[in-house]
């Protein structure tokens, strides 16, 4: 499911536009272990409830991976009070909008109403905690469901395996090496009894964070919480295996035939540290400096001035316990994948050995700044951050302070950073290439 919200409708716009300060913000808990934070904007007369899971792929069982994802669709078939099919209309005649969206780290939920129907917002993220039905039938419909956006969105999708499989091999002892979509296979393979335990396990109060956010009163708003959430049950407490990597000491080389494509892609990845750390921040700022725009190193040079490549790019993929920061481009004839990693290489060696200029990282603080400005704008985009750094960072408050951490960087740690990091030995060479089959066609 998609991970934006479409607007509510002409009358109003989705969330309102939030103040750039200060986000302020109310947490606690309830008694069943189920983390509660509220966030008041009366700006405009929507309201947002959203819970989410502490699961994601990487707490799959290796033989049967797909799990989170397949959750993600099957919670929305149906519980005790809300009828199979009944779902999606209840939200849209009552004038809401609802999805879900899952990653290898957690899974997350939410409804967008006008404020007068928080009540039924809450009510109905309740009855998906409390008694979904996970029954025979539920599961082959999105058993089918599934498989139909694995089909569009990866195997007939140009470069739809390019994660996928990088993700397979920097990764070799924690479940970030597999896709979170999973295997069909293992989904077939699936009982219903695995299923319902997987839901027992991991999708319980103890396990989950509830966020409201926008226009609602919050005595209200916390007697409903209690009414509905409350009785809940506690569940088990779950003990998470810790996956340690070997560090990369020599570059991997792979190759992947995509019969989707007729231009190849030369792929760079390498492991990096966990969301949460210091230089996991800076890492996103060299993404910056090396390809945020037409005006960023990499694309300057190899696509603008010297045009070896139809299109290069970086990115870090940050997670919970690890990431990885990918570097990637399309090489223009007569110029080769080889001819891309020496650029990409030469200005890497750049960044480690050369200070960029204080002109150049006052841009660059201020083009995190609005990110993240940006990003705490709208009403939903505020309870997918305040969520995420509860869940996964541990700290609700660097919703406030995360840009701090970004404007105290150095010019110094970007060099060193990309030191420590993005070395040939330390990386993942990948040959993403046209199949055989296609180039003989």
């Amino acid at each position: 499911m998609k991970k934006s919200i479409m607007a509510l409708g002409a009358l109003f716009m989705l969330g309102g536009v939030a103040s750039a300060q200060k986000v302020a913000f109310e947490e606690y808990k309830l008694d069943n272990g189920l983390h509660v934070i509220l966030h008041n904007d009366p700006s405009a007369p929507t309201v947002i409830t959203s819970v989410m899971y502490h699961v994601g792929a990487k707490d799959e069982n290796p033989e049967r991976t797909g799990f989170a994802h397949f959750f993600e669709h099957l919670l929305f078939e149906g519980t005790e009070n809300i009828k199979r099919g009944e779902w999606f209309k209840i939200v849209t005649s009552n004038g809401g909008v609802n999805n879900a969206n899952t990653t290898d780290d957690r899974t997350y939920y939410y409804e967008v109403f006008p404020s007068n129907n928080l009540e039924l917002g809450l009510w109905m993220e309740a009855e998906r905690m409390l008694h979904p039905i996970i029954n025979q039938i539920g599961v082959d419909t999105q058993n089918e469901v599934v498989k139909e956006e694995k089909r569009l969105r990866v195997d007939n999708q140009p470069y739809g395996n390019f994660l996928a499989e990088v993700k397979k091999n920097i990764f070799t002892k924690h479940p970030y090496r597999w896709a979170t979509i999973g295997s069909m296979s293992h989904l077939d393979a699936a009982t219903l009894e695995e299923f319902q335990a997987f839901n027992k396990k991991f999708y319980v109060p103890n396990n989950a964070v509830l966020i409201v956010a926008g226009d609602f009163k919050k005595e209200q708003a916390k007697e409903w919480i209690q009414k509905y959430f409350g009785s809940i049950k506690k569940g088990a407490a779950i003990v998470r295996e810790t996956f340690v990597e070997e560090p990369i000491t020599q570059t991997i080389k792979a190759k992947f035939e995509d019969a989707n494509i007729q231009i190849p892609a030369i792929v760079a990845a390498y492991r990096t540290p966990s969301m949460k750390t210091r230089d996991a921040r800076v890492l996103d700022m060299i993404s910056s400096i090396l390809s945020d725009g037409k005006s960023s190193r990499l694309y300057k040079k190899i696509v603008d001035d010297k045009k070896m490549a139809l299109q290069i790019g970086a990115f870090s993929n940050n997670q919970e316990d690890y990431g990885s920061y990918i570097i990637y481009g399309l090489p223009q004839a007569p110029n080769t994948a080889e001819d891309i990693l020496k650029e990409i290489d030469a200005e890497i060696v750049n960044l480690q050995t050369e200070l960029i200029s204080e002109k150049d990282l006052q841009k660059l603080q201020n083009k995190f700044e609005n990110q993240y400005v940006n990003s705490n704008s709208t009403i939903d985009g505020i309870a997918d951050n305040l969520a995420t750094y509860y869940l996964l960072y541990g700290d609700v408050n660097l919703i406030n302070t995360e840009i701090d951490i970004y404007q105290s960087i150095t010019r110094e740690e970007i060099r060193d950073v990309a030191k420590k990091y993005l070395n040939p030995n330390q990386r993942l060479v990948l040959d993403y290439v046209p199949s055989k089959d296609k180039a003989q066609n």
